[in-house]
């Protein structure tokens, strides 16, 4: 299994060589962008593989940008796009409407750790805030701070879930990252003002 994967490896180096730059890089962006919309993509391997081909650091930042831009998206479709049509359904549904209210109102420092923990589903943090009507500004420095951690641990600490869940040094930068995302949540949440 190592040589097959070693393999493909190899091959994708050499696709990407063999193409622009710009457009290897949009390729791995359009990807990690998808998988915002579509959950069932495999989000680490795609951010493991922008890490592989580019470099960690181009890798890392690419992923990040590309992450933040698929939450954003698919934050503005449930907001813009399905908000409008899903609130005549709620006038007839008041617990739907209870959860949406106590969406919108969690605290900053909350909505950061959800989102910075790699097992929570993204997407439906994406379509929660937006048919809540979160506040933009706060949804978006929280995805900034959040997914720090989600690149982080996707891309750093290897393709294989099994692999980060045995490994303690891994699971102690996690909650590190995490502790971080939380001090930084504070700092933001006392200058922006969001509750």
């Amino acid at each position: 299994m190592e040589h097959i994967v070693g393999d493909l490896i190899s091959m994708l180096k050499e696709v990407s060589a063999s193409e622009p730059l710009i457009l290897s890089m949009a390729f791995g962006f359009g990807l990690i962008v998808l998988e915002s919309i579509i959950p069932v993509l495999p989000l680490a391997l795609f951010i493991a593989l922008n890490m592989i081909l580019f470099g960690n650091l181009p890798g890392f930042f690419l992923s990040w940008v590309a992450t933040i831009c698929g939450c954003i998206l698919s934050y503005s479709i449930c907001k813009y796009g399905l908000g409008n049509k899903f609130y005549g359904y709620l006038k007839n549904h008041p617990k739907i409407d209870a959860i949406l209210v106590k969406i919108k109102k969690i605290t900053f420092s909350k909505l950061v750790v959800i989102m910075a923990i790699p097992f929570t589903p993204a997407f439906s943090i994406n379509i929660g805030a937006g048919l809540s009507k979160m506040d933009f500004k706060k949804f978006f420095f929280a995805l900034l701070i959040a997914k720090l951690s989600i690149v982080y641990f996707w891309g750093f600490v290897g393709t294989t879930l099994l692999e980060s869940l045995t490994d303690i040094t891994v699971l102690a930068k996690l909650g590190f990252i995490v502790i971080i995302a939380f001090v930084l949540s504070k700092i933001v949440l006392k200058k922006f003002h969001f509750e």
